[in-house]
């Protein structure tokens, strides 16, 4: 036989018999590892116990400062903002003011325009109608005085022409006289005239 198989005859204890000889000392063990323990690491885990805690204050505290830190900031954020809403709101209604009197004054600016303007074209309405009177009249009278003056004129005309036909009349010439000229004129044109006192 080799050593291989050797050791594959020799026999392996259980755990079972393991247990059983490790059994009564369990109790026993344990109170002598927390000693030992106690011993070794006692006034290092009381040290780390003491750190822990301290650093367990101080985190809370900066978290506590922290939080305040915070809550101081978002006060101050918050009055920031509310005085920035206020003054924009002030200013808002600053220039709602403003522009409320600016179109009142607009407003009244238009409506005296519209009144002047008014008055401007009854003035000219006015003074158109007068100037229309005015030209009529002018029309009327410059027609009748070429009425008068035309009647003047016809007047004169039949006057004249009255005095021209009695004149006419009066210097007529007699038929028999403008008769016997003509006689005696054709009579000399053919050398038949003769005078008495040529025979």
């Amino acid at each position: 036989m080799n050593a291989a198989e050797e050791l594959n005859v020799i026999p392996l204890p259980t755990n079972d018999s393991r247990q059983s000889q490790t059994a009564p000392q369990d109790g026993a063990g344990l109170g002598n590892l927390e000693k030992v323990r106690d011993i070794l690491f006692g006034a290092q885990m009381r040290d780390y116990d003491r750190r822990f805690t301290r650093l367990e204050e101080r985190m809370l505290k900066e978290v506590s400062d922290a939080r305040e830190d915070t809550r101081r900031r978002f006060d101050q954020l918050e009055n920031f903002f509310r005085q920035e809403i206020a003054s924009l709101s002030e200013r808002l209604r600053s220039e709602n003011a403003q522009r409320t009197q600016a179109t009142e004054d607009i407003t009244r600016e238009l409506r005296d325009t519209a009144k002047a303007i008014n008055q401007k074209i009854s003035q000219l309405d006015e003074q158109s109608s007068q100037a229309n009177r005015e030209l009529r009249q002018q029309l009327l009278d410059q027609s009748k005085n070429l009425s008068d003056e035309i009647r003047q004129k016809y007047e004169e005309l039949a006057a004249a022409l009255t005095r021209e036909a009695r004149e006419l009349r009066s210097d007529k010439a007699d038929r028999t006289a403008l008769s016997n000229l003509f006689t005696e004129l054709a009579m000399r044109l053919n050398n038949e005239f003769k005078l008495p006192g040529e025979e």
